[in-house]
C-alpha cells in the first residue's frame, strides 16, 4: 500500500530515521534529507506528495528552505516541525505557504492526520 511519498528534511538523524520508519509502516514512502540544501536538491529531481520540514537546522534554515521549496513547487504541502519555535516563526512559516506547524515531540497520529489533510487539500486545488 502506497499512501504517498514524503520528503523529510531534518538534521536530527535519529529522529528523522525513526519518523521515516513509522511512516513507512503506515504505507508511506519516505525520503530523508539531512539539511535544507539536500532537500531542495531532492525536490528538484523527484516529486513528493508532502514535505515535512524542521524549522531549526544548521545552514539553510527551515524558513529559508520553505521559501525555496515554494519557488520550485508552489503547490507542495509543507508541514513544519519545531522543538523550540516561536509563534512568530509559525506565523512567518504560514505566511510563506506552510500547510501547518507542529511541535516536537510529535504525536504520530496528529502528524498522520495533517498529512492526510495536506494530500487531500492539494488534490482539490
Amino acid at each position: 500500500m502506497d499512501n504517498g511519498t514524503i520528503l523529510l528534511i531534518d538534521d536530527e538523524i535519529e529522529f528523522v530515521q525513526t519518523l521515516a520508519e513509522r511512516l513507512e509502516l503506515r504505507g508511506y514512502v519516505s525520503k530523508i534529507a539531512e539539511d535544507g540544501e539536500s532537500g531542495i536538491s531532492m525536490l528538484a529531481k523527484e516529486s513528493f506528495d508532502v514535505a515535512i520540514l524542521d524549522l531549526m537546522m544548521p545552514g539553510l534554515s527551515g524558513l529559508d528552505t520553505l521559501r525555496q521549496i515554494k519557488d520550485i513547487e508552489k503547490a507542495l504541502p509543507v508541514i513544519m516541525l519545531t522543538g523550540h519555535g516561536s509563534t512568530k516563526d509559525a506565523m512567518e512559516g504560514m505566511r510563506l505557504g506552510a500547510f501547518d506547524f507542529l511541535m516536537k515531540p510529535l504525536d504520530i497520529n496528529e502528524l498522520l492526520e495533517k498529512i492526510k489533510q495536506a494530500v487531500s487539500d492539494a488534490s482539490k486545488g
